[in-house]
């Protein structure tokens, strides 16, 4: 099969699709040597009558739907993370009816993301507002049944002026917990408001004020999720961590050596990209399981230049990416997202992610995911 691509550098090539089947959804219980946690994204409702960037309704049935096909394969749930474009088109009153219905599912394991987003970002923060707004939406997790990521707040990084600041509010969240967090550090290739979390100078700064924070208050902390794009800062700070707090990769680049590791240590997994690629990340858990690291590299390593792909900068319209597999796969009926973020990628990038996914095997009906490809390629005036 044939279909016409625009490809980089501005031009339309014939793709012939490849002949290799795609990869089965495997089913069963969690990994047992990592923890994998797959943040994933939210679908909409197309038709609703509502403004696409103040108003979009979720789609719950869709959204319900995908979460329940990731437990199927074995993986946790990371509800109303940046994937499910939070900060980005999902405000708090959305996220928190998000995570209020996915935790009743009771699909599976599910950690849900904390921030201070319900903070009117017209107003100056403080350190006490942005506390009381985390404790607010800690409580409402934990009684959804939710385990606690404690988000990076654009608010706390407005109003902290030095790592004291950021110790002051995790010291007095974190005790408070019904059960150990995971904390999040996102990088500001994901948000630039988040430039500087921690409060150190540079990155070696804000590194060493997280990992004090972390000792300080280990029994509370579970992990910690890095999402920086670096691979040696990753693991310069796992092997600084104390004993017994996990480091989950966010790294979207660099994920399957991070997993696997090396003789000092490895990485769990909090990944968006394990939405994208839940087939080939599911069977590679469980090839890791069995001790079988070429099987394991053979299925995860084709799937690096579709993340990079989908992670290129601008980093924080991946969604955008996300998104677009889950519809080509039939897994929504359209390309609709919450503030209009379908935009938010140029069609020469859905081309190659079309060709990047048909090449990891991850088109689970290649005819559907064409026909779908040349839906969006005709409204680009692409015959």
């Amino acid at each position: 099969m044939e279909i016409l691509v625009p490809r980089p550098g501005g031009r339309l090539e014939k793709y012939r699709l490849s002949q290799l089947e795609a990869l089965p959804c495997p089913t069963g219980d969690t990994f047992t040597k990592r923890t994998a946690y797959a943040a994933a994204h939210v679908v909409v409702d197309p038709i609703a009558s509502a403004d696409p960037f103040e108003g979009a309704v979720i789609d719950f049935d869709a959204t319900l739907s995908y979460r329940r096909y990731l437990w199927s394969m074995g993986f946790a749930v990371a509800e109303a993370m940046d994937t499910a474009q939070r900060g980005m088109g999902l405000d708090w009153p959305r996220a928190s009816e998000l995570i209020e219905v996915s935790c009743g599912e009771g699909g599976g394991e599910i950690a849900c993301g904390v921030n201070t987003d319900q903070l009117d970002p017209r107003n100056t923060p403080t350190l006490d507002s942005v506390t009381a707004a985390y404790e607010e939406q800690c409580a409402f997790v934990e009684a959804a049944g939710g385990r606690v990521i404690l988000m990076a707040s654009r608010s706390l990084a407005r109003c902290a002026k030095s790592p004291e600041d950021y110790r002051r509010v995790y010291s007095r969240l974190l005790p408070q917990l019904q059960r150990p967090a995971i904390l999040h550090w996102l990088g500001e290739a994901f948000d630039p408001a988040l430039a500087g979390y921690w409060g150190g100078a540079d990155v070696a700064g804000c590194m060493t004020s997280c990992l004090e924070i972390i000792e300080e208050n280990r029994k509370h902390i579970d992990g910690v999720k890095i999402s920086l794009l670096d691979k040696d800062l990753e693991i310069a700070m796992r092997r600084r961590l104390a004993e017994g707090v996990r480091m989950y990769t966010g790294d979207d680049f660099n994920y399957p050596d991070l997993i696997r590791g090396d003789d000092a240590g490895y990485s769990h997994a909090l990944l968006g990209i394990f939405d994208c690629i839940a087939p080939a990340a599911a069977l590679a858990l469980r090839a890791l399981d069995d001790g079988d690291f070429a099987r394991y590299h053979e299925l995860l390593d084709p799937t690096l230049p579709l993340s990079r792909h989908i992670f290129e900068r601008p980093t924080y319209y991946y969604k955008t990416g996300v998104v677009f597999l889950a519809y080509l796969n039939g897994h929504q009926r359209h390309f609709r997202m919450l503030g209009g973020q379908e935009s938010a990628r140029s069609v020469a990038h859905l081309g190659e992610l079309f060709v990047l996914a048909d090449q990891a095997r991850l088109l689970r009906d290649p005819d559907r995911a064409a026909s779908r490809m040349r839906a969006i390629l005709n409204l680009a005036g692409i015959a």
